[in-house]
């Protein structure tokens, strides 16, 4: 691997924050006039509020891709219950994608939820974001239709879970 997962430090920030925001306006699956922007951007507070993990190149060419990690019960958690670990806007940069960079932060997440002693995890994903889901499912988690929600009406979220 030409890239390694660590915890976000404060220069990971604005990369962080602009990665993710074009991974969900770029690829069309946020409106780039919602006010999710802004917290898709502000990667300081998720750091501050949550784990933000970042994979960032080895040869210097700085962050590739971030996850907000979460425990369940927690504000960034929006689904997982509090025995398990949840992930938040996992983006990869465009010009990173098909080198493991968000199977890599997906893993890592899985095994912080371990490591906390965590009975698994649970996260919810769009329909349309089937890249992502071939990746989820690649790993181990399952679909749980029975968990699917809606934040609000028309915003449709499926739920993915591991029990470890």
């Amino acid at each position: 691997m030409d890239f390694l997962i660590r915890q976000a430090l404060p220069e990971d920030l604005a990369d962080a924050g602009r990665i993710t925001v074009e991974a969900f306006v770029g690829d069309g699956f946020t409106n780039p006039t919602s006010s999710y922007v802004d917290l898709l951007r502000d990667a300081g507070r998720r750091a501050r509020e949550a784990e933000l993990l970042v994979a960032v190149d080895t040869a210097g060419a700085g962050v590739l891709g971030c996850v907000t990690y979460a425990v369940g019960g927690t504000e960034w958690a929006d689904i997982a219950t509090p025995q398990e670990g949840e992930i938040r806007m996992l983006a990869t940069a465009a010009a990173s994608r098909g080198r493991g960079v968000g199977e890599a932060l997906v893993r890592t997440t899985v095994t912080r939820s371990r490591e906390l002693g965590l009975a698994g995890m649970a996260f919810s994903t769009r329909p349309e974001m089937t890249t992502a889901h071939r990746v989820y499912e690649r790993i181990g988690f399952r679909r749980t239709p029975e968990r699917d929600w809606a934040p609000y009406p028309g915003m449709d979220l499926m739920v993915y879970t591991m029990a470890f």
